[in-house]
């Protein structure tokens, strides 16, 4: 190694912006790792470095001793004042015992080192740079896909969309152009690893924000999302603005606004409900597009559980096909959802009278391409609970 080698670093340092000082040490605790394996020796050595001629140099690091125990380790004080009468008992002397052949050593490993350094300043440079992306919306192209991940090709770098974070209604085929949501920048073994998302809750959010100016501009703010991919979302909403409605702010004049956001993800149907102070008023919205009577709560606060009592013939549409309608209402409010026609409840309690009214509030709400055959939902049972499972949530993200 000479002036190839040195060249070598100024270029690492100008293009990768590897300082020539890190890949230096690191190179040197390579070669003592290296000198101890190759030649058994076990004694304290050091690596010097000549920046002038670019060569590395072993020296062993002996103390001064009245009486050498090791002489690996110790040299006498006899032998010392030999070499420079200065030296006293506990000095360091270095002695170099660089092999005839270490340059070879020397250079190999140099190329580890500096392969490895490079991994890790691409690794840091991705992180570095896709992090500000990360629960952002991207573009990217769709390069190859196996039984685990679909492979999508954003910028520089390759992101990977695990199974679960698939579309269930979308086939990825090379090539093809789409957005993803940015869900996780960090590095394994392998390097740096950057997860996409076309399944994700905030996709729809992030989705919204560029289609409507209010809810990016904070006017109109989004409350909470529930969300089954590629089949349907409830989103509810808030306007900080007592002069705009968030529901029809975030529908658009004729539709055109969540219909751009539904062409975007497959035709998936998006209802849009107004978000309420009052937990009764947005679990009859949250019910929507089934009119609900009245909304009871039970005793126990923690537990957070409500009896919405709905009438017989909007039971099946209250429910949603397979029960969807009212699982997403119980995540989109975080209750647990007891739902019961009128035919079966004797008597309202009086302490439900001011939340019969929930049913009209839900007029506020806006349907997007509702689900129709809610009502062929089969039920060997009138009463359906939904939970809010934080384990399903979890999947969902």
């Amino acid at each position: 190694m000479s002036k190839e080698m040195l060249e070598a670093f100024a270029t690492l340092e100008n293009t990768k912006g590897i300082k020539q000082d890190i890949i230096v040490d690191a190179i040197k605790a390579a070669l003592v790792a290296a000198y101890k394996k190759n030649y058994n020796q076990a004694q304290n050595v050091e690596v010097d470095f000549d920046e002038r001629k670019g060569n590395f140099k072993v020296m062993a690091v002996k103390t001064v001793v009245d009486e050498v125990q090791d002489a690996r380790l110790e040299v006498s004080l006899k032998d010392a004042l030999t070499i420079n009468r200065a030296y006293e008992v506990g000095d360091e002397i270095r002695f170099e015992v660089t092999p005839k052949n270490f340059g070879r050593i020397a250079a190999q490993t140099a190329k580890q080192v500096i392969m490895q350094r490079l991994r890790e300043a691409e690794r840091k440079h991705i992180i570095d740079e896709y992090s500000q992306y990360e629960d952002e919306l991207v573009t990217g192209t769709v390069e190859r896909r196996d039984n685990r991940f679909v492979y999508v090709k954003i910028g520089n770098v390759e992101a990977v969309m695990p199974h679960r974070d698939q579309m269930p209604n979308e086939v990825y085929n090379p090539q093809d152009q789409i957005r993803v949501l940015v869900t996780h920048v960090g590095s394994d073994s392998k390097g740096a690893q950057i997860t996409v998302s076309r399944t994700a809750p905030d996709m729809v959010k992030r989705l919204f924000e560029q289609e409507v100016p209010e809810i990016y501009d904070g006017t109109v703010e989004i409350v909470s999302i529930a969300r089954e991919a590629g089949d349907r979302t409830k989103m509810a909403v808030k306007s900080n603005d007592p002069n705009i409605d968030p529901v029809g702010t975030c529908v658009g004049q004729k539709g055109a606004r969540v219909q751009n956001v539904v062409n975007e993800l497959g035709g998936e149907n998006i209802d849009i409900v107004k978000y309420e102070e009052d937990p009764s008023d947005f679990i009859a919205n949250a019910l929507n597009p089934a009119e609900v009577i009245a909304v009871q709560f039970g005793d126990d606060e923690e537990e957070k559980s409500a009896l919405v009592i709905v009438p017989d013939y909007q039971l099946s549409l209250a429910i949603g096909k397979k029960g969807q309608n009212v699982r997403l209402a119980a995540r989109l409010t975080s209750y647990k959802i007891d739902i019961r026609p009128e035919s079966e409840v004797e008597f309202v309690d009086e302490k439900t009278n001011d939340t019969a009214d929930a049913a009209d509030s839900s007029e506020t709400s806006e349907n997007v391409e509702s689900t129709d055959d809610a009502a062929d939902v089969e039920s060997s049972d009138d009463t359906t609970t939904v939970e809010d499972s934080s384990k399903e949530d979890k999947t969902e993200e």
